[in-house]
Protein backbone atom coordinates (compact mmCIF):
# COMPACT_ATOMS: atom_id res chain seq x y z
CA UNK A 1 0.00 0.00 0.00
CA UNK A 2 1.25 3.40 -0.68
CA UNK A 3 1.60 6.31 2.01
CA UNK A 4 1.59 8.83 -0.21
CA UNK A 5 2.48 11.80 1.36
CA UNK A 6 6.11 10.87 1.32
CA UNK A 7 6.36 11.61 -2.09
CA UNK A 8 6.55 14.39 -4.48
CA UNK A 9 4.70 14.32 -7.96
CA UNK A 10 8.01 12.95 -9.90
CA UNK A 11 8.06 9.99 -6.98
CA UNK A 12 4.45 9.50 -7.59
CA UNK A 13 4.71 9.20 -11.57
CA UNK A 14 7.87 6.83 -10.77
CA UNK A 15 6.20 4.78 -8.45
CA UNK A 16 3.30 4.05 -10.20
CA UNK A 17 5.58 2.90 -13.56
CA UNK A 18 7.21 0.81 -11.59
CA UNK A 19 3.80 -0.65 -9.80
CA UNK A 20 0.99 -0.78 -12.20
CA UNK A 21 -2.28 -2.04 -11.50
CA UNK A 22 -2.51 -6.10 -11.20
CA UNK A 23 -3.58 -7.38 -14.10
CA UNK A 24 -5.17 -9.96 -12.22
CA UNK A 25 -8.00 -7.46 -10.98
CA UNK A 26 -9.35 -5.38 -13.74
CA UNK A 27 -12.82 -6.03 -12.69
CA UNK A 28 -13.33 -7.97 -15.79
CA UNK A 29 -11.49 -11.63 -14.90
CA UNK A 30 -12.30 -14.45 -12.78
CA UNK A 31 -9.14 -14.77 -9.75
CA UNK A 32 -8.47 -17.30 -7.70
CA UNK A 33 -9.61 -16.16 -3.69
CA UNK A 34 -5.96 -14.60 -2.78
CA UNK A 35 -5.37 -13.84 -6.27
CA UNK A 36 -4.55 -9.88 -6.26
CA UNK A 37 -3.09 -10.15 -2.76
CA UNK A 38 0.83 -9.55 -2.51
CA UNK A 39 3.01 -11.40 -0.23
CA UNK A 40 5.95 -10.41 1.28
CA UNK A 41 7.78 -9.67 4.25
CA UNK A 42 5.24 -7.40 5.16
CA UNK A 43 2.72 -10.26 5.11
CA UNK A 44 -0.41 -10.02 2.61
CA UNK A 45 -1.49 -6.75 1.69
CA UNK A 46 -3.28 -5.39 -1.34
CA UNK A 47 -1.93 -3.01 -3.17
CA UNK A 48 -4.44 -1.97 -6.10
CA UNK A 49 -8.19 -1.42 -6.64
CA UNK A 50 -9.54 -0.50 -9.63
CA UNK A 51 -6.56 0.12 -11.58
CA UNK A 52 -5.57 2.60 -8.87
CA UNK A 53 -2.92 2.43 -5.60
CA UNK A 54 -4.47 1.61 -2.30
CA UNK A 55 -3.73 3.86 0.69
CA UNK A 56 -2.47 3.14 3.65
CA UNK A 57 -5.83 2.64 6.07
CA UNK A 58 -4.82 6.24 8.10
CA UNK A 59 -3.06 8.08 5.44
CA UNK A 60 -4.88 11.43 5.50
CA UNK A 61 -2.51 14.27 3.77
CA UNK A 62 -1.38 16.62 6.20
CA UNK A 63 1.53 18.24 4.14
CA UNK A 64 0.78 18.23 0.77
CA UNK A 65 -1.82 16.97 -1.47
CA UNK A 66 -1.49 14.73 -4.21
CA UNK A 67 -4.41 14.25 -7.50
CA UNK A 68 -7.17 12.46 -5.28
CA UNK A 69 -8.24 11.04 -8.25
CA UNK A 70 -4.89 9.00 -8.59
CA UNK A 71 -5.62 6.61 -5.29
CA UNK A 72 -7.88 4.25 -3.98
CA UNK A 73 -8.86 5.58 -0.96
CA UNK A 74 -9.06 3.47 2.32
CA UNK A 75 -11.06 3.70 5.53
CA UNK A 76 -11.50 2.17 8.24
CA UNK A 77 -14.51 0.73 10.12
CA UNK A 78 -15.05 -0.93 13.50
CA UNK A 79 -13.57 -3.94 14.60
CA UNK A 80 -16.55 -7.21 14.44
CA UNK A 81 -15.52 -8.87 17.31
CA UNK A 82 -16.52 -5.44 19.82
CA UNK A 83 -19.72 -3.43 19.80
CA UNK A 84 -19.11 -0.21 17.45
CA UNK A 85 -21.07 3.10 18.50
CA UNK A 86 -23.04 3.79 15.00
CA UNK A 87 -19.69 3.59 12.63
CA UNK A 88 -18.25 7.37 13.85
CA UNK A 89 -14.83 5.57 13.39
CA UNK A 90 -16.20 5.55 9.58
CA UNK A 91 -17.85 8.36 9.54
CA UNK A 92 -15.06 10.05 11.08
CA UNK A 93 -12.21 8.79 8.66
CA UNK A 94 -14.69 9.69 5.82
CA UNK A 95 -15.01 13.72 7.22
CA UNK A 96 -11.18 13.54 8.04
CA UNK A 97 -10.79 12.60 4.17
CA UNK A 98 -13.24 14.79 2.40
CA UNK A 99 -11.76 17.99 4.83
CA UNK A 100 -8.25 17.01 3.79
CA UNK A 101 -8.18 16.54 0.40
CA UNK A 102 -11.97 16.97 -1.05
CA UNK A 103 -14.32 14.61 -2.82
CA UNK A 104 -14.80 16.40 -6.17
CA UNK A 105 -12.33 14.05 -7.72
CA UNK A 106 -12.02 10.87 -5.57
CA UNK A 107 -12.78 8.03 -7.93
CA UNK A 108 -12.68 5.02 -5.63
CA UNK A 109 -12.97 4.20 -1.84
CA UNK A 110 -12.18 1.02 0.05
CA UNK A 111 -13.56 0.26 3.26
CA UNK A 112 -10.86 -1.89 5.29
CA UNK A 113 -11.41 -2.90 8.66
CA UNK A 114 -14.17 -6.07 10.01
CA UNK A 115 -16.75 -3.84 9.50
CA UNK A 116 -18.60 -2.53 6.61
CA UNK A 117 -22.11 -2.02 7.78
CA UNK A 118 -22.02 1.61 8.34
CA UNK A 119 -20.26 2.75 5.46
CA UNK A 120 -23.15 2.23 2.66
CA UNK A 121 -25.43 4.69 4.86
CA UNK A 122 -22.95 7.20 5.60
CA UNK A 123 -21.48 7.50 1.72
CA UNK A 124 -25.04 7.46 0.88
CA UNK A 125 -25.54 10.41 3.04
CA UNK A 126 -22.28 12.12 1.49
CA UNK A 127 -23.19 11.04 -2.06
CA UNK A 128 -23.87 14.91 -2.96
CA UNK A 129 -19.60 15.56 -1.94
CA UNK A 130 -18.48 12.10 -4.11
CA UNK A 131 -19.70 13.01 -7.40
CA UNK A 132 -17.12 11.44 -9.47
CA UNK A 133 -17.44 7.87 -7.31
CA UNK A 134 -17.32 4.87 -9.25
CA UNK A 135 -15.82 2.19 -7.91
CA UNK A 136 -16.29 0.52 -3.56
CA UNK A 137 -15.17 -1.95 -2.46
CA UNK A 138 -16.78 -2.84 0.79
CA UNK A 139 -14.66 -5.53 3.51
CA UNK A 140 -11.40 -4.93 2.16
CA UNK A 141 -9.19 -7.11 4.38
CA UNK A 142 -6.13 -8.78 4.94
CA UNK A 143 -6.71 -12.24 4.86
CA UNK A 144 -4.36 -13.62 7.85
CA UNK A 145 -6.38 -11.48 10.42
CA UNK A 146 -9.62 -11.74 9.12
CA UNK A 147 -11.89 -14.66 8.22
CA UNK A 148 -14.07 -13.81 5.61
CA UNK A 149 -17.29 -14.57 7.18
CA UNK A 150 -15.99 -12.56 10.22
CA UNK A 151 -16.73 -9.65 7.98
CA UNK A 152 -19.64 -7.50 8.75
CA UNK A 153 -22.06 -6.00 6.31
CA UNK A 154 -25.24 -4.12 6.30
CA UNK A 155 -28.00 -3.39 3.78
CA UNK A 156 -25.72 -1.97 0.13
CA UNK A 157 -28.86 -0.83 -1.33
CA UNK A 158 -28.48 2.95 -0.26
CA UNK A 159 -25.08 2.61 -2.21
CA UNK A 160 -27.06 2.12 -5.41
CA UNK A 161 -29.76 4.21 -4.81
CA UNK A 162 -27.31 7.11 -3.59
CA UNK A 163 -24.32 6.78 -6.43
CA UNK A 164 -26.61 6.42 -9.93
CA UNK A 165 -22.83 6.50 -11.62
CA UNK A 166 -21.34 4.04 -9.81
CA UNK A 167 -19.34 1.65 -12.28
CA UNK A 168 -17.86 -1.19 -9.72
CA UNK A 169 -19.31 -2.56 -6.44
CA UNK A 170 -17.30 -5.30 -4.62
CA UNK A 171 -18.91 -6.82 -1.69
CA UNK A 172 -16.57 -8.89 0.42
CA UNK A 173 -18.32 -11.07 3.53
CA UNK A 174 -22.16 -11.79 4.02
CA UNK A 175 -22.51 -11.53 7.69
CA UNK A 176 -25.96 -9.20 8.00
CA UNK A 177 -25.48 -8.38 4.09
CA UNK A 178 -28.73 -7.03 2.77
CA UNK A 179 -30.49 -5.86 -0.45
CA UNK A 180 -33.28 -4.87 -1.79
CA UNK A 181 -34.45 -4.74 -5.63
CA UNK A 182 -33.08 -1.85 -7.44
CA UNK A 183 -32.35 -0.21 -11.05
CA UNK A 184 -29.42 1.13 -11.68
CA UNK A 185 -27.93 2.61 -15.23
CA UNK A 186 -24.52 2.69 -14.80
CA UNK A 187 -22.96 -0.72 -12.97
CA UNK A 188 -20.62 -2.82 -14.77
CA UNK A 189 -19.15 -5.33 -12.21
CA UNK A 190 -21.18 -6.68 -9.39
CA UNK A 191 -18.76 -9.07 -6.73
CA UNK A 192 -20.04 -10.91 -3.75
CA UNK A 193 -16.48 -12.80 -2.33
CA UNK A 194 -18.11 -14.54 1.10
CA UNK A 195 -18.41 -17.90 2.38
CA UNK A 196 -22.07 -18.18 2.61
CA UNK A 197 -24.40 -15.61 -0.01
CA UNK A 198 -28.00 -15.26 1.44
CA UNK A 199 -30.77 -16.76 -0.45
CA UNK A 200 -32.86 -13.37 0.35
CA UNK A 201 -29.63 -11.32 -1.20
CA UNK A 202 -29.72 -13.33 -4.79
CA UNK A 203 -33.08 -13.51 -5.01
CA UNK A 204 -33.31 -9.62 -4.77
CA UNK A 205 -29.94 -9.39 -7.18
CA UNK A 206 -32.67 -11.60 -9.69
CA UNK A 207 -35.22 -9.01 -9.72
CA UNK A 208 -32.67 -5.91 -9.98
CA UNK A 209 -32.40 -3.92 -13.33
CA UNK A 210 -29.23 -3.71 -14.22
CA UNK A 211 -28.47 -2.54 -18.05
CA UNK A 212 -25.13 -1.73 -17.90
CA UNK A 213 -23.81 -5.01 -16.04
CA UNK A 214 -21.27 -7.12 -17.33
CA UNK A 215 -20.00 -9.02 -14.64
CA UNK A 216 -21.61 -10.75 -12.04
CA UNK A 217 -19.82 -12.92 -10.03
CA UNK A 218 -21.41 -14.91 -6.72
CA UNK A 219 -19.52 -16.34 -4.12
CA UNK A 220 -22.47 -18.54 -2.88
CA UNK A 221 -20.66 -20.74 -0.41
CA UNK A 222 -22.36 -23.15 2.32
CA UNK A 223 -24.70 -23.10 4.56
CA UNK A 224 -23.07 -23.47 7.92
CA UNK A 225 -22.14 -19.49 7.18
CA UNK A 226 -25.39 -18.72 5.90
CA UNK A 227 -25.20 -19.31 2.06
CA UNK A 228 -28.71 -20.53 1.99
CA UNK A 229 -29.49 -19.91 -1.53
CA UNK A 230 -30.73 -22.52 -3.54
CA UNK A 231 -30.60 -23.83 -7.49
CA UNK A 232 -33.90 -22.11 -7.74
CA UNK A 233 -33.31 -18.86 -5.99
CA UNK A 234 -31.01 -18.17 -9.03
CA UNK A 235 -33.78 -18.06 -11.30
CA UNK A 236 -33.81 -14.30 -11.92
CA UNK A 237 -30.04 -14.43 -12.35
CA UNK A 238 -30.03 -16.91 -14.83
CA UNK A 239 -33.10 -15.81 -16.91
CA UNK A 240 -31.19 -12.94 -17.80
CA UNK A 241 -34.06 -10.44 -17.91
CA UNK A 242 -32.47 -7.50 -15.92
CA UNK A 243 -29.29 -7.65 -17.06
CA UNK A 244 -29.12 -7.84 -20.78
CA UNK A 245 -25.26 -6.60 -21.29
CA UNK A 246 -24.10 -9.82 -19.11
CA UNK A 247 -21.00 -11.03 -20.72
CA UNK A 248 -19.34 -12.88 -17.61
CA UNK A 249 -20.94 -14.62 -14.91
CA UNK A 250 -19.61 -16.83 -11.92
CA UNK A 251 -21.74 -19.02 -10.27
CA UNK A 252 -18.29 -19.90 -7.74
CA UNK A 253 -17.99 -21.49 -4.28
CA UNK A 254 -20.90 -23.58 -4.14
CA UNK A 255 -21.54 -26.72 -1.79
CA UNK A 256 -24.54 -27.18 -4.05
CA UNK A 257 -22.54 -26.89 -6.98
CA UNK A 258 -23.55 -29.52 -9.39
CA UNK A 259 -27.19 -28.13 -8.65
CA UNK A 260 -25.94 -25.01 -9.98
CA UNK A 261 -24.37 -26.23 -13.08
CA UNK A 262 -27.74 -28.40 -13.73
CA UNK A 263 -29.59 -24.84 -13.72
CA UNK A 264 -27.00 -23.39 -15.78
CA UNK A 265 -27.00 -25.84 -18.34
CA UNK A 266 -30.79 -24.55 -19.34
CA UNK A 267 -30.46 -21.28 -18.26
CA UNK A 268 -31.56 -18.36 -20.91
CA UNK A 269 -28.54 -16.06 -20.50
CA UNK A 270 -25.34 -18.41 -21.23
CA UNK A 271 -26.09 -18.36 -24.95
CA UNK A 272 -24.75 -14.50 -24.63
CA UNK A 273 -22.12 -14.66 -22.12
CA UNK A 274 -18.10 -15.06 -23.44
CA UNK A 275 -17.13 -16.42 -19.63
CA UNK A 276 -18.76 -18.52 -17.09
CA UNK A 277 -17.13 -19.54 -13.74
CA UNK A 278 -18.17 -22.65 -11.84
CA UNK A 279 -15.01 -23.04 -9.64
CA UNK A 280 -14.07 -23.40 -5.82
CA UNK A 281 -16.75 -25.68 -5.07
CA UNK A 282 -17.43 -29.27 -5.04
CA UNK A 283 -18.39 -29.78 -8.97
CA UNK A 284 -18.40 -33.73 -9.67
CA UNK A 285 -18.95 -35.30 -12.74
CA UNK A 286 -22.52 -35.05 -12.17
CA UNK A 287 -22.72 -31.50 -12.53
CA UNK A 288 -20.30 -31.62 -15.32
CA UNK A 289 -22.11 -34.27 -17.44
CA UNK A 290 -25.57 -31.88 -16.68
CA UNK A 291 -23.28 -28.82 -18.37
CA UNK A 292 -21.79 -31.16 -21.64
CA UNK A 293 -25.99 -32.96 -21.57
CA UNK A 294 -27.91 -28.92 -22.11
CA UNK A 295 -26.90 -26.42 -23.91
CA UNK A 296 -24.10 -25.69 -26.35
CA UNK A 297 -20.98 -23.91 -24.86
CA UNK A 298 -18.90 -23.50 -27.72
CA UNK A 299 -19.62 -19.98 -27.91
CA UNK A 300 -17.73 -19.58 -24.60
CA UNK A 301 -14.28 -17.87 -24.64
CA UNK A 302 -13.51 -18.99 -21.38
CA UNK A 303 -15.04 -21.97 -18.49
CA UNK A 304 -13.70 -21.50 -15.41
CA UNK A 305 -14.09 -24.70 -13.16
CA UNK A 306 -10.66 -24.79 -11.20
CA UNK A 307 -11.10 -26.35 -7.71
CA UNK A 308 -13.52 -29.27 -9.16
CA UNK A 309 -13.69 -32.84 -7.74
CA UNK A 310 -13.97 -34.49 -11.15
CA UNK A 311 -12.87 -37.61 -12.20
CA UNK A 312 -9.59 -37.68 -14.52
CA UNK A 313 -11.59 -39.76 -17.31
CA UNK A 314 -14.80 -36.58 -17.46
CA UNK A 315 -12.20 -33.57 -17.06
CA UNK A 316 -11.02 -34.84 -20.40
CA UNK A 317 -14.61 -35.00 -21.90
CA UNK A 318 -14.79 -31.57 -20.65
CA UNK A 319 -11.72 -30.93 -22.75
CA UNK A 320 -12.91 -32.71 -25.97
CA UNK A 321 -16.34 -31.47 -26.00
CA UNK A 322 -14.83 -27.87 -25.84
CA UNK A 323 -11.95 -27.33 -28.31
CA UNK A 324 -11.83 -23.81 -28.75
CA UNK A 325 -12.97 -22.49 -25.05
CA UNK A 326 -10.20 -22.04 -22.53
CA UNK A 327 -11.07 -24.64 -19.88
CA UNK A 328 -9.49 -24.19 -16.41
CA UNK A 329 -9.53 -27.46 -14.80
CA UNK A 330 -6.44 -26.28 -12.72
CA UNK A 331 -6.29 -27.68 -9.20
CA UNK A 332 -8.20 -30.78 -9.01
CA UNK A 333 -9.47 -32.65 -5.77
CA UNK A 334 -9.55 -36.41 -4.74
CA UNK A 335 -13.05 -37.24 -6.05
CA UNK A 336 -13.25 -40.03 -4.21
CA UNK A 337 -12.78 -37.98 -0.74
CA UNK A 338 -15.75 -37.95 1.66
CA UNK A 339 -15.32 -35.11 2.76
CA UNK A 340 -15.88 -32.60 -0.58
CA UNK A 341 -15.36 -28.73 0.31
CA UNK A 342 -15.51 -25.51 -1.30
CA UNK A 343 -12.17 -23.53 -1.51
CA UNK A 344 -13.38 -20.62 0.81
CA UNK A 345 -16.14 -21.07 3.51
CA UNK A 346 -15.45 -19.34 7.19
Amino acid sequence: MIQYDEYDDEDLDALNAETPADPRDPGEAFIPAGGVYRWDMAGAHRETYAGLPVTEPDAIARRRVPDPSRFAWSLYDDDPLGEDDGGSAFSDGLEELLATVGGSRIRAIVVSGGNARNAPAVLAANAHRLPRLRSLFLGLVEPEYWEISWIRQGDITPILEAFPRLERLDVRGSDGLRLRPVRHEFLNVLRFECGGLPGDVVRALGRCELPALEHLELWLGVSQYGGDATAGDLEGVLSGAGLPALRRLGLRDSEIQDEVAAAVATAPVVARLEALSLSMGVLTDTGAEALLSGQPLTHLRHLDLHHHFLTEAMAERVRLALPGVEVDLSDPQNPLEDWRYVAVSE
